[in-house]
C-alpha cells in the first residue's frame, strides 16, 4: 500500500509534494519521489528509505516548478532500492507515474513491451503502466492513459505528467483509493484525504473506472469511454490530528475497519480460471508439495495462533502430521526434522529474531521454508526458499489486526493447495472452498456493520472487569487465544484463554460470580460439548458471553449474552469472529483510558531475541 500525491497550480511544487506525502508515510516508507516539469523537462528525484532522506535532498535544491507528482513506497514487487522507488518513466525520460496497488499481467504485459523494444530499468510491476503510457502516446497524454489501463489487470491508483503536456496531470483508478482536492487556482491529488487538508477541503471522490484530467483551466473526470462526469464536491470538515488516521482516533480501529480490503487484496491474483488455488512458488516445486510428510507452523505471538489455525485445517483436510510452534521455544527444544517435511514461518514485519532463527535452523537441517509474511525485502522475505505475502498495507499500531486476518487467508489458500495437489479432497469440493473464501471480505464489512454498535455497549459494562477468560475448542480454541491476547495487549486487563475441555482441569477455580467468560462456539461438530462447557461456567455464576453462526440458536439458551456472526462455512469463523473480538479489545481499551496503538512495554518488530 503506498501513497501517492500530485500538485499543479501557481505555488512551488515541491514543498507542497513533500508536505502532502508526510500524511502519507504510514501507507509506505520503503522509498519516496518526486517527479517535477521544469522548462519543459522532466526532473525526477528519488531515494530509498524514509521521506526524510528525499526530503534532504530535493527542499535545498528550492525547485521553481509548479506542477509536479510524489509517492511513498511500500515494497510489493521488488525490493526497496532507488531504482525501484517511483516515480518511474518511460524509456525517452519524457513521461512519469507513481502507482498505487498491483498489477497482476505485468509479466505477460513486461515481454510484450520488451519484444517491441522498451529497456525496463525495475523489478517493479508499476514500470509497464508508464511503458504503455509511452506506446500508446500520440500528443494526448488523456487518450494514452486511457488506452494503457484498459489493458491492466489488477488494481491501481496513478498520477501521470509528461514533458510534452508540461501544464496537465493525468490520474485514473480502479480498487485503490484516489481523491483530487480542489483549490482556488490550483488542484491536488492523493491517496488519502488528509494529505491535502492543509490546503483545501473541497474533495472530489474519484470512483472505480474513472480518470481525471488536471490543468491550469481546471480539473475534469471522463468515464474509461471518454465521456464527462460532473462530480459532486465534498466539503470535509475533519480535525486534521484526527484526518492523519483516515477520520479514526486511532490507527487500530482504522486497521481493523481495513480488513475488509486487507483480505480482499490478500486473495487478489491467487485463484486461476479454474476456480482452483495457484500460488507463487518457485523453489518449493509441486512435487516437494505432493511428497509432502509433514508440515511446521512457526511463529511468535499473533502470528504463532494464525499458524494454530493452520495445524488444525491442514490436518483435517490434507491428513498429515502438522506441528504448531512456538518461535522462541522450537530452536531450544532439538526438534526432530523428518524428510519431505516443510516449515511454513509467519511474521508481519519479517524481522521476528526467533522466527528468523527457527528458519535457519530448517535451512541448516535441509528443510525447505515457506514464509507468509507482510513486509517486502524483510530478513524473512528474503532467506526462505519461497515467500507469500499478505497485502494487508503498512500496519502501524502495535496490535496486529488486518496482518493476522490476512495470514489466515494465506493460511486457507495454501492448505487448499495442498489439498487439490495431494488429492485429499475432491476438486468441486476445493472450488466450494474458494468460493466461499472469495466472500470473506464482504462478509467482514457486514460483520463490522453489524456487530459494532453492540460490542461498544458490552465493552462499557465490563470494561472494569478485573480478569476475563476465553474458551474454545478446535479452530475456536486458537481464537480465544487470539482474542485474550488482543485484550491483555491493549487494555491490561488479565485475560487468559484456555481449551474449553480443560475447564474442569484446574481453571474453573478462577470462576466466580460476575467474572466475564467469552465463549467461542463456532463449530458445529463441536457445539453440543461447547454448550456443556458453557453450563459449567453459569454454575459456578460466571457471565457467559457466546459467539457463534446464525443458527446456533442453542447458545441463547445457555449465555448471558450471545453475539452471531453471519452463515458460513464454519472452517472460516476464525476470520470473521475475531474481528468482533478486536473490537471487544479496542472498546474496552478505550473505556480504561489506554495508549492504544502505543501499549506500554511492546513494540511492534521485535527484533531481538
Amino acid at each position: 500500500m503506498c501513497g501517492i500525491v500530485g500538485y499543479l497550480g501557481k505555488k512551488k511544487a515541491v514543498p507542497i509534494l513533500i508536505d502532502n506525502l508526510k500524511r502519507l508515510e504510514y501507507r509506505g516508507y520503503d522509498s519516496a519521489g518526486v517527479a517535477i516539469i521544469e522548462d519543459s523537462s522532466l526532473i525526477v528525484e528519488k531515494s530509498v528509505g524514509k521521506l526524510s532522506k528525499l526530503e534532504s535532498i530535493v527542499i535545498p535544491k528550492d525547485f521553481p516548478s509548479t506542477i509536479g507528482i510524489g509517492h511513498t513506497r511500500w515494497a510489493t514487487h521488488g525490493k526497496p532500492s532507488d531504482i525501484n522507488a517511483h516515480p518511474h518513466t518511460d524509456c525517452k525520460g519524457e513521461i512519469a507515474l507513481v502507482h498505487n496497488g498491483i498489477i497482476e499481467n505485468y509479466t505477460d504485459l513486461k515481454d510484450e513491451l520488451i519484444s517491441e523494444g522498451h529497456r525496463f530499468l525495475s523489478e517493479t510491476d508499476t514500470e509497464v503502466i508508464v511503458h504503455l503510457v509511452e506506446k500508446y502516446y500520440a500528443g494526448d497524454l488523456l487518450e494514452a492513459v486511457r488506452m494503457a489501463i484498459k489493458r491492466l489487470e489488477g488494481s491501481y491508483a496513478i498520477a501521470v505528467i509528461s514533458s510534452k503536456e508540461p501544464e496537465k496531470i493525468v490520474v485514473a483508478r480502479k480498487d485503490s483509493p484516489l481523491v483530487l482536492g480542489i483549490g482556488e487556482g490550483e488542484y491536488f491529488v492523493a491517496s488519502d484525504i488528509p494529505a491535502v487538508l492543509n490546503y483545501t477541503r473541497n474533495i472530489w471522490i474519484l470512483e472505480n473506472g474513472e480518470m481525471g484530467e488536471l490543468s491550469p483551466s481546471g480539473c475534469k473526470v471522463y468515464d474509461l469511454d471518454g465521456n464527462e462526469k460532473k462530480k459532486e464536491t465534498m466539503v470535509v470538515s475533519w480535525d486534521i490530528s484526527m484526518a492523519e488516521k483516515g477520520g479514526y482516533p486511532h490507527f487500530m480501529i482504522k486497521e481493523i475497519h481495513e480488513q475488509p480490503n486487507a483480505l480482499r487484496e490478500t486473495f487478489r491474483g491467487r485463484v486461476g480460471s479454474d476456480g482452483l488455488v495457484k500460488l507463487d512458488l518457485k523453489s518449493v516445486t509441486i512435487d516437494d508439495l505432493r511428497n509432502l510428510r509433514k508440515l511446521y507452523f512457526v511463529a511468535c505471538g499473533t502470528a504463532y495462533h494464525a499458524g494454530l489455525v493452520g495445524k488444525y485445517l491442514t490436518e483435517r483436510f490434507v491428513r498429515i502430521p502438522v506441528e504448531a510452534d512456538i518461535a522462541s521455544e522450537f530452536r531450544y527444544r532439538d526438534p526432530i526434522f523428518e524428510k519431505n517435511s516443510l516449515m511454513i514461518v509467519i511474521s508481519q514485519s519479517g524481522e521476528t529474531a526467533d522466527t528468523l532463527a527457527a528458519l535457519r535452523m530448517a535451512k541448516e537441517n535441509g528443510v525447505k521454508v515457506v514464509a507468509i509474511c507482510n513486509v517486502v525485502g524483510s530478513s524473512i522475505a528474503r532467506e526462505s526458499d519461497d515467500v507469500l505475502y499478505t497485502y494487508a498495507g503498512p500496519e502501524i499500531a502495535v496490535a496486529s489486526t488486518k496482518a493476522y486476518t490476512s495470514q489466515l487467508m494465506v493460511i486457507y489458500l495454501f492448505m487448499l493447495l495442498l489439498a487439490q495437489i495431494k488429492g485429499t479432497l475432491p476438486l468441486d469440493k476445493i472450488k466450494e472452498f474458494v468460493e466461499d473464501l472469495r466472500k470473506i471480505p464482504e462478509v467482514a464489512s457486514e460483520v463490522l456493520n453489524k456487530l459494532e454498535p453492540a460490542i461498544i455497549d458490552l465493552s462499557r459494562r465490563y470494561y472494569k472487569a478485573h480478569d476475563v477468560f476465553f474458551i474454545g475448542r478446535g479452530l475456536d480454541y486458537a481464537l480465544s487465544l487470539e482474542g485474550a491476547l488482543k485484550l491483555k495487549e491493549i487494555s491490561y486487563i488479565h485475560a487468559e484463554a484456555y481449551a474449553a475441555g480443560e475447564l474442569k482441569h484446574g481453571p474453573l477455580s478462577l470462576l466466580e460470580e460476575g467474572v466475564p467468560v467469552v465463549c467461542l462456539a463456532t463449530q458445529g461438530y463441536l457445539l453440543d460439548k461447547m454448550v456443556s462447557n458453557i453450563k459449567e461456567v453459569k454454575a459456578r455464576e460466571a457471565i457467559a458471553i457466546g459467539f457463534g453462526i446464525e443458527g446456533n440458536e442453542g447458545l441463547k439458551n445457555v449465555c448471558d449474552e450471545t453475539f452471531f456472526i453471519p452463515k458460513i462455512n464454519d472452517i472460516y469463523a476464525s476470520v470473521i469472529t475475531v474481528i468482533p473480538l478486536q473490537l471487544l479489545a479496542y472498546y474496552m481499551a478505550k473505556e480504561r483510558g489506554c495508549d492504544i496503538d502505543q501499549p506500554r512495554n511492546l513494540a511492534k518488530s521485535v527484533t531481538v531475541e
